[in-house]
């Protein structure tokens, strides 16, 4: 059996159909999947189909049991809070798909009579949703042409990263880090998954020359591959902070916050505060995980062909990618060209406002993603950069997810259920203090976050956190944005976030070494945001 494995880890020895799968699968748009469309252990099937059967059943008797419940809420605050329970459940034992659980909550908002219909679904239809339609848009044309793969073997081809297993966990975690600040975390894991088990496949063959011959050898057990692979979910987590478009979290915190404290954050003040904290945790992460996991190996030989015989495969840019690379840049540029007006004439200027309120993100990312349909491959044949069709397949449920995540969020205020939520917390806990606030508020976020999905943690956390600092005389800027960085800091589980699925889908990451490298990162990471967050916050001049 070991030698079988030790072939199907050796990229000379896996099917081209069998290294791309991910990303055939990504391409398809099928994130929420089935069990039947996964492939699973019997003890797996067996834990998933009980954790989905017994969501069928607390979902709805949790929301019955609680609308009887004698709250002393307000009747609408009441029956949003039951819906919100429910909907919770579903999302944790996920007996639908995920975006249908959010969904079923809208349906029930409306028919129990919280809020009318057009109110309800208004967030629908907000800019955020639509900066996630382009990026993902944007996204799909960078994975199906190859550019985002083609940027990661050129940071691997660097002169020395290919010498040593911490240079490879280290340059497997920038490329993850840089890419995700502009992708989707979940498209960036998919994406270089491929890349990293072809590169461990290398390793492994090494380790096992360097092991006597009758010595036991599992290429799915080795420490690198552990290491390599949580900080290709990690890392993308961590890079995902960097922009507001890296993460679902990130647009639906910095709505909530700007919304409710009437502050806004611009693309260039969010990546101000987040970069140091970024670089922080992306030191902090690899070190944990190379004293947690030290490779069998420092000294690797055969790195550096592979990464030049791929980028040989890859041959020169090709016209698709260009034009990729062309949407990608103008989308990014204009992104940010707000920010740098304010750099120079000021956040009151009016220019600034011109500016701003011309160059919304949500117009200018669906803006770049038509570039995509309008930059030509084949004149002749009228054939352009990408297709309808390849369009059509964006993770359409996502998107629907955080739209309803935004729809929570907002009736949470409207309804003022969140006001109540934190001055019951606040008044059993007795947060007087800033920095008890703020620890909490982390604290709470990193929690949530491990038990569902980090988008659904964001809607729910970050509106009970602003009345929780209001009651205590506390700014809730800081709190607020605090807790949305750290609810990307799930990293326990597997079904923290859909980078851990994937690389614990891999089979190359036991659950025991995941929960031990995520715990101590989470840790860490609750320790780094409150140190590091309210420093960045107050030299950006925000809160």
């Amino acid at each position: 059996m070991a030698s079988e494995v030790s072939k199907a880890s050796d990229p000379a020895n896996t099917p081209d159909s069998a290294r791309t799968d991910v990303t055939s699968a990504l391409l398809s748009g099928g994130t929420y999947r089935s069990l039947g469309e996964q492939r699973l252990s019997p003890k797996e099937e067996r834990f998933e189909r009980a954790r989905r059967t017994v969501g069928f059943v607390l979902a709805p008797l949790i929301v019955g049991i609680f609308l009887l419940l004698p709250t002393g809420l307000e009747p609408n605050q009441h029956k949003l809070a039951a819906i919100l329970l429910g909907v919770v459940v579903l999302w944790v034992c996920e007996p639908v798909p995920i975006p249908a659980g959010g969904l079923i909550g809208i349906a029930l908002i409306v028919l129990l009579g919280v809020a009318p219909a057009d109110e309800v679904l208004a967030p629908f239809g907000t800019s955020t949703v639509f900066v996630f339609i382009g990026a993902f848009i944007l996204a799909q044309a960078m994975l199906r042409h190859g550019l985002a793969k083609r940027f990661a073997f050129r940071i691997l081809s660097l002169p020395g990263v290919g010498k040593s297993a911490a240079r490879v966990v280290w340059a497997f975690g920038l490329i993850t880090v840089l890419l995700s600040a502009f992708i989707t975390n979940t498209t960036t894991v998919a994406m270089l998954l491929p890349t990293a088990v072809g590169i461990l496949g290398v390793i492994a063959e090494l380790v096992r020359r360097h092991q006597s011959t009758n010595a036991p050898f599992d290429p799915l057990r080795l420490r690198i591959g552990v290491a390599l692979l949580l900080m290709l979910a990690y890392g993308s987590s961590v890079g995902g902070l960097l922009t507001p478009i890296g993460s679902a979290p990130n647009l639906i915190g910095r709505a909530i916050i700007e919304d409710t404290t009437g502050t806004r954050i611009s693309f260039l003040d969010w990546f101000l505060m987040a970069l140091p904290l970024c670089l922080a945790l992306f030191v902090v992460l690899a070190v944990v995980l190379l004293l947690l996991n030290r490779p069998e190996l420092k000294r690797l030989s055969g790195i550096e062909e592979y990464v030049a015989q791929e980028r040989e495969k890859l041959g020169t840019l090709s016209r698709a990618e260009r034009n990729t690379l062309i949407a990608f840049t103008v989308t990014v540029g204009l992104w940010i060209a707000p920010g740098f007006v304010a750099l120079i004439a000021g956040s009151e200027s009016a220019a600034y406002d011109a500016v701003s309120q011309h160059l919304d993100e949500g117009i200018v990312a669906v803006f770049g993603a038509a570039l995509l349909f309008f930059l030509p491959t084949n004149w002749s044949r009228r054939e352009f950069t990408l297709t309808w069709t390849d369009a059509s397949k964006i993770d359409w449920g996502t998107i629907l997810l955080f739209g309803s995540g935004i729809i929570f969020g907002s009736l949470l205020e409207s309804t003022k259920l969140a006001e109540r939520i934190g001055q019951g917390a606040a008044n059993a806990l007795g947060l007087g203090t800033g920095i008890a606030i703020l620890i909490f508020s982390v604290a709470l976020a990193v929690l949530v976050s491990e038990t569902t999905s980090n988008t659904a943690a964001a809607a729910v956390v970050v509106p009970i956190l602003i009345p929780v600092a209001a009651q205590a005389g506390v700014d809730p800027f800081v709190p607020a944005l605090a807790a949305t960085f750290a609810v990307s800091l799930g990293f326990m589980l597997p079904v923290s976030t859909p980078q851990n699925a994937i690389v614990y889908g891999s089979g190359a990451v036991p659950i025991t070494k995941m929960v031990r490298s995520g715990f101590a990162f989470d840790l860490l990471g609750i320790i780094l945001v409150v140190l590091i967050m309210p420093a960045t916050i107050a030299l950006v001049g925000l809160g």
